[in-house]
């Protein structure tokens, strides 16, 4: 049997390296992390080969003194905690003072740094945990490090990594997550000389998301904030339109800190649950500060997990500050169908367009003489231009002439519409800009807040009107200059959803006795459950009793229940209620998992039903405090403007 022996200190430091040293991106995170807490504004990181052959990290923080540069490297010296005590209350990213004597054990390292104080900067260099130079030399204030040939001295580690193009794809998207953490600091980004990544440092949060992740998200976004003694979150919000197949796109971030954790996934995804379908996670970016008691960030060596000893406060804060922010605007969706080809471009050309004569003018199209076409372009202009000023002058006579007659048959409110009304030739070019300007300005593409009257609103209800059926499933309505589209099964579930949680708060429901009795089969954890939440059951018409052992038989149920109570819904509803971190909010999460159950009972698509069932439905989906989807995160209702549609028909250029 072999003796215990302790380990040489090189071997130690290789196997702490493997704890926190993982890949090009661990090395990365530990030293961009260390120039944030030393105050740094700018950070730079580039990087070759993925960062396998060459790194380079260069702050403009406080840097390092010379007598300090040789303890830095030693395990567990650090600037950032002097006690056990401090760890209750840690500020700064990085504590445990491994990061420089891990990778110094596994890569080649050089650091240049100078503090302020100092007239010149100090050089050291160390290699696989061994010392080789320490000298003074010129520098600029702050901090650089050089790391080259990472793992060299491991090749076990070095084999396991990826391709330097994935590996790249890492360090980038960890600058991603810095960058959103961290807005007031500039952060560039240069993987093989060419720059991916390069933040301002303004501060501005929406600024750094525009700079990432480009118009279409950053056009989508509602703000969060919420505040609360010991807590508080801001950032913002993705619109359910901007959904993702992943979790990559929930940003969010505690003390600074960039973790991931379960609790805080569940509260945004809980709260995104009736605005996103199953299987599509949101966008969010989110900055939380808690009173660092309540946060142990010091669960793992990369210090990528958190826990809390509040936990449920933590989820319903998260919870009610998505809430809040998903339901300050109206989120229906605006449709624009795409711009069809013109017809010309996939027509033939004539073959007698591509001779020229000297009478006749050369085509603009012809490829063998592309001088001659552009000396055409503006006599075709010139002429273009004069019989559309003809037509516009005729135009606006005739145009006075139905207004003159508008005024005298027509109410007053109907002249603007009138005006409105302009042929296309009123609209195009520019013979008059400022009226060109005024008919003819780009409308970005936004949500409800496009349009200036709204449909969800109780006045509205008293003007739409339903146009019709098409498919026998979608409803057309018709309100101001808007055309509205509902799904009639998406909004029955929405209503009936609403409905079922009102009549089980206010207790408005009857039970019906079902014969014979749905007996369920439980395990231990479902029966505890059952036994749980007896009461909730009881208080809102189940009768559930004992049935032998392990076993409950069903004998009555809530009459909205009735007709689709089967055991699989039963065992899929304590299923649910099986999570141990639960919205504690009121109305009772059970009720909400059995409001969701009656939605089954809803119309589905293919049925025909009559104007005056649609004109109720409509009616009370409109009264809703959550019109836009139904529970199950389907849209209820999107809209296209007049003008989209006028666009299409070419009554607008």
């Amino acid at each position: 049997m072999s003796k215990i022996q302790v380990l040489d200190p090189i071997t130690i430091d290789k196997i702490a390296a493997g704890e926190v040293i993982e890949r090009p991106a661990s090395v990365v995170k530990e030293l961009v992390e260390n120039a944030i807490d030393a105050g740094a504004t700018a950070v730079v990181v580039e990087i070759k080969d993925g960062g396998i052959s060459f790194m380079r990290i260069t702050d403009n923080g406080c840097g390092i003194d010379r007598e300090d540069v040789r303890s830095a490297f030693l395990r567990h010296s650090t600037s950032k905690i002097r006690s056990v005590d401090d760890l209750l209350h840690i500020g700064s990213l990085g504590f445990r003072g491994e990061a420089l004597s891990s990778i110094s054990a596994v890569a080649q390292v050089e650091l240049i740094t100078k503090t302020k104080d100092q007239t010149f900067g100090t050089l050291y260099r160390i290699a696989g945990g061994k010392e080789e130079t320490l000298e003074d030399t010129g520098a600029p204030d702050g901090t650089t490090f050089i790391i080259r040939q990472l793992f060299y001295n491991t090749p076990a580690r070095r084999k396991f990594l990826k391709t330097p193009m994935t590996e790249a794809s890492h360090v980038g998207d960890l600058m991603t997550r810095l960058a959103l953490s961290h807005p007031h600091i500039s952060f560039q980004f240069i993987n093989n000389g060419q720059s991916k990544l390069h933040t301002s440092g303004n501060g501005k949060l929406k600024d750094v998301i525009y700079h990432i992740y480009g118009r279409e998200i950053a056009s989508n976004l509602l703000q969060a904030e919420y505040d609360t003694p010991g807590l508080k979150i801001t950032g913002f919000l993705g619109k359910p339109i901007i959904s993702r197949g992943n979790r990559n796109f929930e940003n969010y971030y505690v003390n600074g800190r960039y973790a991931r954790n379960s609790i805080i996934s569940r509260a945004i995804e809980d709260a995104y649950k009736d605005f996103t379908m199953q299987h599509k996670y949101p966008f969010v970016v989110l900055h939380i500060e808690i009173d660092g008691e309540h946060v142990d960030v010091n669960v793992h060596p990369t210090k990528m997990e958190l826990r809390f000893n509040n936990q449920q406060e933590v989820y319903n804060a998260i919870y009610s500050a998505v809430d809040q922010g998903l339901h300050e605007k109206e989120l229906i969706p605006h449709v624009e169908m795409p711009e069809p080809k013109p017809a010309v471009q996939s027509t033939p050309e004539p073959k007698t367009v591509v001779r020229s004569t000297p009478e006749s003018k050369p085509a603009v199209r012809s490829a063998p003489e592309p001088k001659t076409a552009v000396q055409s372009a503006p006599e075709h202009n010139l002429e273009y231009f004069m019989s559309k000023m003809k037509e516009r002058v005729l135009a606006e006579h005739e145009e006075k002439k139905k207004k003159e007659e508008a005024v005298t048959k027509q109410p007053v409110n109907t002249i603007q519409t009138i005006a409105e009304e302009k042929t296309p030739y009123m609209q195009n070019t520019a013979v008059r800009p400022q009226i060109s300007t005024q008919t003819t300005a780009p409308e970005p593409p936004k949500q409800m807040e496009l349009f200036e009257d709204h449909l969800l609103t109780r006045e509205a209800m008293q003007k739409y009107k339903v146009v019709g059926q098409v498919f026998e499933t979608y409803w057309l309505v018709e309100y101001d200059n808007s055309l509205y589209i509902i799904d009639q099964h998406a909004a029955h579930e929405r209503v009936l959803y609403e409905k079922t949680l009102k009549s089980m708060q206010t207790r408005e429901f009857t039970s019906q006795m079902i014969s014979p009795p749905i007996v369920l089969n439980l395990s231990m954890r479902e029966a505890e459950l059952l036994n749980t939440y007896m009461d909730r059951f009881t208080r809102i018409g189940f009768e559930i009793e004992e049935f032998g052992q392990d076993s409950y038989a069903v004998r009555a149920v809530p009459d909205n229940l009735f007709s689709i109570a089967k055991k699989e819904l039963l065992i899929q509803m304590l299923d649910s209620l099986s999570d141990e971190i639960a919205r504690n909010q009121s109305p009772d999460l059970i009720d909400e998992k059995i409001a969701s159950i009656s939605c089954k009972a809803a119309v589905k698509g293919n049925m025909k039903l009559s104007v005056q069932e649609v004109d109720a439905l409509i009616g009370e989906l409109l009264s809703l405090d959550n019109p836009y989807h139904c529970p199950h995160g389907r849209p209820t209702i999107i809209a296209m403007t007049k003008r989209e549609l006028e666009k299409k028909f070419k009554r607008i250029v």
